[in-house]
């Protein structure tokens, strides 16, 4: 079960869903800067000017961040950093943390940063909003925005008629939650997001990209996965689709993955000695193809910081 919880608990699907749909993810969760931007001009992921500012980050906690350059309608750049706060539980210093990102942004590259955050945590009473305090002579109240993913289990039926990908995003995140005890429940919720997606009519790419983060969060013990991938396969061959191999190509990637971060990890080991977790976690988050490549790299390693500078070069995707 610990296995399954890492994995549930896991950013990349959020990273890489949030790339996948940035407009939409605006436009879902925050519609009042949304309408603030020029959609038509591209927007840009700023991640190697993130990891300059957030190299010192937590270790061992979950974050899901983008920062994000934008064109306001007026013309001029705006900057956006999202953050997607994972943990299953609230964090003391959250709002500090808003503040201070905010703050090394403007320090370190001069730019006003709108922060936003997005909780998924399960505590209702857990609402960060603000940083400030207060002396004599010296003043500050720092504001963000957030969105309690909690708050969309009264707007269900909201979620069902909604086209835009993040009510699917939220709708599995919230029967993750729900269902964390009753995994017969939780495979019966998985195969009816997945089939809304084909009822909605949605295109290869877009079914993909959201069958790949419910098959993330939604996380089934091995028995009930088994009949779940047989019971979508015939779902797949009566609807007579032309990608009917989706959720196989998906789960063959998944497998692949899970198999080379193992063995990537085991060689280290040997390599160069006992890794730390803050390191593991980095190397857990690498892409397929990056894992490849670092197993091709560690036969020349000969100690840890060959290894942390090999990570420093090639950051995660």
């Amino acid at each position: 079960m610990t296995e399954e919880l890492e994995r549930a608990d896991n950013d990349s699907p959020w990273k890489e869903i949030l790339e996948a749909y940035f407009p939409q993810a605006m436009h879902f969760f925050f519609p009042e800067t949304a309408i603030l931007i020029d959609w038509e001009r591209p927007h840009e992921f700023l991640d190697k000017e993130f990891q300059q500012i957030a190299r010192d980050a937590e270790q061992g906690r979950r974050y899901a961040d983008k920062l994000v350059k934008v064109w306001q309608i007026q013309g001029e750049e705006i900057w956006l950093l999202i953050h997607v706060e994972i943990q299953a539980k609230p964090e003391d210093n959250f709002a500090q943390r808003m503040f201070s990102y905010n703050l090394r942004i403007f320090d370190k590259f001069g730019k006003p940063a709108i922060s936003l955050a997005i909780l998924c945590d399960a505590d209702p009473n857990w609402r960060p909003n603000h940083y400030n305090y207060n002396y004599p002579n010296t003043r500050l109240n720092f504001e963000f925005g957030t969105v309690k993913l909690l708050d969309y289990q009264n707007r269900w039926a909201e979620l069902e008629a909604s086209n835009n990908p993040f009510a699917t995003v939220v709708m599995a995140h919230l029967k993750t939650q729900q269902t964390s005890k009753k995994p017969g429940d939780r495979k019966t919720w998985k195969f009816s997001l997945i089939r809304r997606l084909y009822e909605q009519g949605l295109q290869e790419r877009d079914i993909r990209n959201l069958y790949r983060f419910i098959d993330w969060v939604m996380i089934l013990p091995k028995a009930l996965e088994a009949e779940f991938w047989e019971e979508f396969k015939q779902f797949e061959q009566e609807r007579t689709m032309s990608y009917v191999t989706t959720g196989e190509r998906i789960g063959y990637e998944r497998g692949q993955k899970e198999q080379s971060q193992s063995l990537i990890l085991r060689l280290l080991q040997k390599r160069v000695g006992e890794l730390p977790q803050e390191v593991q976690e980095r190397i857990k988050s690498l892409s397929l193809a990056q894992l490849e490549a670092l197993g091709e790299a560690l036969l020349d390693f000969t100690g840890l910081e060959d290894l942390l500078s090999w990570l420093e070069a090639n950051p995660a995707d």
